[in-house]
């Protein structure tokens, strides 16, 4: 945040460490399996890595429920294994970027046993309500996870609250004191030498004064009240200052609900950003109505018009984060493409985004098109939200309709170990994997992948370097053609050096394409494809093409 924008040159690699790769053969991934595979991350061209929570954590949220924020857990090779990655990753000249998660903490986290006992000062280190007359809740907010926001302790006779899981209690940022926690965080990670912060649900930090009942929304009840809260602004810009500014790191928000015009309060680069880029959610709703348990047929013009309002959005004031997989929600070829035409609908989805304007990440196992997984049994989910949802959403439905409402929309599909090879427990581990591993592994895996030009992911390396090759998309306009197509997304980019068009089919049938006004066909140069060299304006299923016009 220091003027240098060095993450815009950059792509990065997402890595959810439990299904990485498991380097002692325990079962779990940890950091010696990221070890061991830096160079596989560098070769697609990823220039720094975003590790989802690495810290001690009773596991309730797989990591995202915080025990200890200066530590590493024992699990993943504590603090000695995250020096050798840390260093091994600058040696190769990669970037390292961490989650920080202070939103809420672990119910076992020091502070809130401590704030239970009411031992100073951490006895208004998170927030905390008595009951209201015959003992009900402080207010009617849910939790995004499971049931009301609102927990009762025992302890300290009082509730607190937990706008997730039970066991993840949120802090009270209004306490200066707890802000300066924040800080003392930051700059213990930042002086090891990592080089930024992806910041989990940062949007929340700030609840309304008084904490209200939410008479509107019938769902969700409170987040009107708690995403982009009164102080928010004022508290990223206090760790902007006394932080983030006096490193060379950056800065990226997850933010739900969040629009073009919001981000730019956080990000806009013409004033003073308290953020470097945002997390949207608006291109992870074209299958569903705001959360993947609420599936829909995936619609191409509900994906472009979101794509194209970021893009025009933030054209020359912000910077895009771009994104189709994450830890967060389930594998995108089984949900805009196609597991029929798993290949070619993998690589249009890489096509797709990968020549937009803003910086790219690319989710472990996205680079050999994973898709996602179809348990037979609900118990065998892990995620807390979906064992959730299976128990308390539409449960007059019948079992197999339940169950399949979780294949659609469990995170978990994207949290099954990353598939090596076509090996025992798809090469992720010698020993019992944490996890189930996808069924599909013989056929769909890194090792099969390595040698064949034609595989995913060598498609992703080149779609990588290409995207590093051409001014045009660091710096050129954007413009989309055929908005209403529900078969095509054509979009070109353009500076005083070139131009070029990227063309997406996204139809599981041939189908034929016109060229939008003022491309001469004739004298482009077709300079990636994932179905060969070919000069028919019929596409196949799922092709597409990128062409180039030299000025």
């Amino acid at each position: 945040m220091n003027g240098k924008y060095w993450y815009k040159d950059m792509v990065f690699y997402q890595i959810w460490p439990r299904s990485f790769k498991d380097g002692n053969g325990d079962g779990m991934g940890d950091l010696l399996g990221v070890y061991e595979k830096l160079d596989y991350i560098k070769s697609l061209g990823c220039d720094s890595i975003w590790f989802s929570p690495l810290y001690p954590s009773p596991g309730i949220d797989c990591g995202y429920d915080i025990s200890d924020y200066m530590d590493i857990a024992a699990e993943f090779g504590g603090m000695d294994a995250f020096r050798k990655v840390l260093d091994g990753a600058h040696e190769r000249g990669m970037k390292v970027i961490m989650d920080l998660v202070v939103n809420h903490t672990s119910t076992e986290h020091e502070w809130f046993k401590k704030s239970r006992e009411r031992i100073e000062p951490y006895t208004d280190y998170y927030i905390w309500r008595p009951a209201k007359a015959n003992g009900k809740l402080p207010n009617n907010w849910d939790s995004l996870f499971e049931g009301k926001a609102w927990q009762w302790d025992e302890v300290r006779q009082e509730y607190y609250m937990h706008l997730f899981a039970v066991e993840q209690a949120d802090l009270n940022m209004d306490n200066p004191i707890v802000r300066e926690e924040v800080k003392n965080i930051l700059r213990f990670w930042l002086d090891m030498g990592v080089d930024g912060f992806r910041e989990d649900v940062i949007t929340f930090i700030s609840k309304k004064e008084g904490l209200p009942d939410d008479r509107i929304m019938p769902k969700a009840r409170g987040i009107r009240y708690f995403n982009h809260g009164p102080h928010l602004h004022e508290y990223l810009d206090e760790f902007r200052r006394d932080v983030f500014s006096k490193y060379d790191c950056m800065t990226l928000a997850e933010a739900p609900m969040v629009t073009p015009e919001v981000a730019l309060k956080y990000i806009d680069e013409r004033n003073e950003p308290v953020l470097d880029m945002m997390i949207q959610f608006k291109t992870q709703e074209a299958d569903c109505l705001f959360t993947d348990f609420v599936h829909m047929p995936f619609s191409l013009t509900k994906l472009k018009k979101a794509y194209t309002k970021w893009q025009n959005g933030l054209e020359d004031k912000g910077w895009n984060m771009l994104y189709i997989e994450n830890h967060d929600h389930p594998r995108m070829v089984s949900r805009y493409g196609s597991e029929k035409f798993r290949d070619a609908s993998a690589k249009t989805l890489a096509v797709s985004y990968l020549f937009l304007k803003g910086t790219p990440f690319i989710y472990q196992g996205q680079e050999i098109g994973m898709s996602n997984w179809y348990p037979e049994d609900p118990e065998m989910y892990e995620d807390v939200q979906t064992r959730w949802q299976y128990e308390n959403v539409g449960t007059k439905k019948s079992a197999k309709k339940r169950l399949q409402r979780l294949w659609y929309g469990s995170r978990d599909s994207a949290r099954t170990p990353v598939q090596w090879s076509d090996g025992e427990n798809a090469g992720f581990t010698t020993g019992t994997p944490w996890f189930y591993v996808n069924e599909n592994y013989k056929q769909v895996n890194v090792a099969s992948q390595q040698e064949d030009e034609n595989s995913i992911l060598n498609f992703y390396r080149k779609a990588v370097a290409l995207r590093k090759s051409l001014s045009a998309v660091r710096f050129g306009d954007y413009k989309e053609y055929g908005k209403s197509s529900s078969v095509f997304y054509t979009y070109s980019r353009e500076d005083v050096h070139q131009r070029i068009l990227v063309v997406c089919s996204f139809s599981d049938k041939a189908k034929k394409w016109t060229a939008p006004k003022g491309f001469d066909m004739d004298k482009a140069k077709l300079i990636l494809s994932n179905c060969g060299e070919r000069d028919s304006l019929e596409f196949l299923p799922y092709e597409s093409r990128v062409y180039l016009w030299d000025k």
